[in-house]
């Protein structure tokens, strides 16, 4: 199966931040305990690319990288085994290195003008960040009018309970999110959680698939 494929059968990124790479055995043990498929890991700690590796090492999970803003974190990413790249605005040099590398890009749009950049090199999926604060499924559904052919992966500011709302629409291919990966959460070892959360979410998009 392909990671678009992937990402698109499960339906959700978790956006996951990781302070201490040591973490990351218990918490992907909780993710797929919880019936999750791939996650995210930001670029946005020093133990970061440690944790994305030693999570793709894992093997039981589809992993790829968030918030990932030069070509230089695009081949640190790839080469620490992501199998996709996120990041929360669009950068040509980013978008073309993963192409490059061959390596699938989701790449940040908040305007219709990001949209257009990302049509003219030929994506057809593409990150909306940041979600609520922008206007929520509203907004995409403005977006995705002049759009038919683009689908989204809105982040930034779904909860569990606007969860829902998001995957019935049309044009959502999947939901990035961290309220199931809460940095609190991970820091505190709370893994039974993290899987409850997780298994609540896989459920809301299992039923929203029906």
């Amino acid at each position: 199966m392909s990671v678009v494929a992937e990402i698109e059968g499960g339906r959700l990124v978790p956006v996951i931040v990781v302070e201490d790479a040591a973490s990351v055995p218990p918490l992907a043990d909780a993710l797929v305990a919880g019936g999750l498929r791939c996650a995210e890991v930001t670029f946005r700690t020093s133990a970061a690319q440690a944790a994305l590796g030693v999570m793709a090492a894992d093997g039981r999970l589809l992993v790829g990288a968030g918030t990932v803003v030069t070509p230089d974190q695009v081949d640190a990413a790839v080469g620490a085994g992501a199998a996709f790249i996120v990041s929360p605005g669009f950068n040509v040099a980013v978008v073309r290195r993963c192409a490059e590398l061959g390596v699938p890009t989701f790449p940040g749009v908040a305007t219709a003008s990001d949209v257009m950049a990302a049509v003219a090199e030929e994506l057809d999926i593409v990150k909306f960040f940041p979600a609520e604060p922008l206007g929520g499924v509203k907004m995409i559904s403005a977006l995705a009018a002049p759009f038919p052919s683009m689908r989204f992966i809105p982040t930034g500011g779904i909860t569990a309970e606007l969860l829902p709302r998001y995957l019935a629409h049309r044009a959502v291919a999947a939901v990035g999110g961290s309220w199931m990966v809460a940095p609190k959460l991970i820091a505190g070892g709370e893994w039974d959680e993290i899987t409850r959360l997780t298994a609540e979410a896989v459920a809301t998009a299992a039923r929203t698939g029906e």
